[in-house]
């Protein structure tokens, strides 16, 4: 069944595979260079830029073993968006700043995670499983 699986996925163009290595290097860049990196770690200009590439190449992606990254990463960015705003709501009620900050740590760590995991299958040309 993975034999069958893997014949019907086409190897993808070597400048979807640049393009895919440059969207994950803007969100480590964002990741490192974020004004509130434990709030918004990926939410800075940087970010919405790998965003957008990740959103124009999604499509091209499909029917290779990259289109997995693209969600994989397009998700990172927006479940860090929503974490974000869910601290950030609970900071503004005072009673929640000490788990807002528990939140925002968590969702740091999970984007490190993300986008470490991702990168290591980038590099050995592997699909993320489950997406």
């Amino acid at each position: 069944m993975a034999e069958l699986l893997e014949s019907q996925v086409s190897a993808p163009s070597s400048s979807l595979i640049s393009t895919t290595l440059l969207v994950y290097a803007l969100f480590g860049v964002a990741l490192a260079s974020s004004g509130f990196p434990l709030i918004a770690p990926l939410m800075g200009l940087i970010g919405i830029i790998a965003l957008i590439f990740a959103y124009v190449k999604r499509g091209d992606a499909q029917g290779t073993w990259l289109a997995s990254h693209y969600r994989w990463l397009i998700r990172t960015f927006w479940f860090s968006f929503l974490w974000g705003f869910i601290g950030g709501v609970l900071f503004l009620t005072l009673i929640g700043i000490p788990v807002a900050f528990v939140i925002w740590i968590a969702t740091t760590i999970w984007v490190i995670y993300r986008l470490i995991r991702g990168f290591v299958l980038f590099k050995e040309s592997r699909p993320i499983p489950g997406m």
